[in-house]
């Protein structure tokens, strides 16, 4: 990778180092401002936006964000150091996730109100089972050997592919969360466009830094 570096315009590797910081910046505020939006505790629905937000918006951008050169806060650790961080990082986001829905299911179950009925429901719940399998299958990286007759490079290819476009789901299903009703009645005008404009700013980054580091992988192989 060294070489790729230093072969690199150092624009782009400025621009990126950038825009990988603004990203850890961005995640943080995005998810601190629906903490105090939520207010968690106030009620059981108030769980609902805040542990989804933290999964989808902080801990999942984090654990892609280690392994990307210009945007890893550890970039000077060992890269099996990084993938087990990476796979803490995705169970915290698992765990969170998983309280998250049980949170909004129990609390319309108490209030008799229909589930899965809008697209931010149905597309929630597929995400928080695709975010259970990419943890599961992250397992075996860590594990090569549990992955009879698949090559370490091509396990990494899928998961690498597979995490993006879970990322991806995630970002927006919390845009379509954006979109809900208890969204749009505690905030309003420029400040729930700039809210919708954070998982899709951190989204198109994190699609950007994660083809650009592969593709310099692929070149680096040839």
């Amino acid at each position: 990778m060294s070489v790729h570096h230093e072969s690199e315009p150092k624009l782009y590797r400025y621009s990126r180092t950038v825009c990988g910081i603004f990203t850890h910046v961005l995640c943080a505020l995005f998810t601190g401002f629906i903490t105090a939006l939520a207010r968690p505790s106030s009620s059981l629905f108030s769980w609902h936006p805040f542990l989804m937000t933290l999964s989808f918006s902080f801990l999942m951008t984090e654990a892609i964000l280690l392994f990307i050169p210009h945007s890893s806060p550890v970039s000077k650790l060992k890269h099996k150091t990084k993938g087990r961080l990476h796979w803490i990082l995705q169970c915290l986001c698992v765990f969170c996730a998983t309280l998250g829905l049980f949170a909004i299911f129990y609390n319309k179950s108490l209030n008799d109100k229909p589930h899965f009925t809008s697209w931010h429901g149905l597309i929630g719940v597929v995400t928080v089972a695709v975010v259970v399998f990419q943890a599961v299958a992250g397992l075996l990286l860590l594990y090569p050997k549990l992955a009879k007759n698949w090559t370490l490079a091509k396990l990494k290819r899928y998961h690498a592919t597979s995490g993006l476009l879970t990322y991806l789901l995630g970002s927006f299903s919390l845009f379509l969360g954006l979109c809900s009703s208890w969204f749009s009645g505690a905030v309003s005008g420029y400040v729930w466009y700039l809210a919708v404009l954070c998982p899709v700013v951190c989204a198109l980054v994190v699609m950007s830094q994660v083809t650009n580091a592969y593709m310099a992988r692929k070149r680096m192989q040839y």
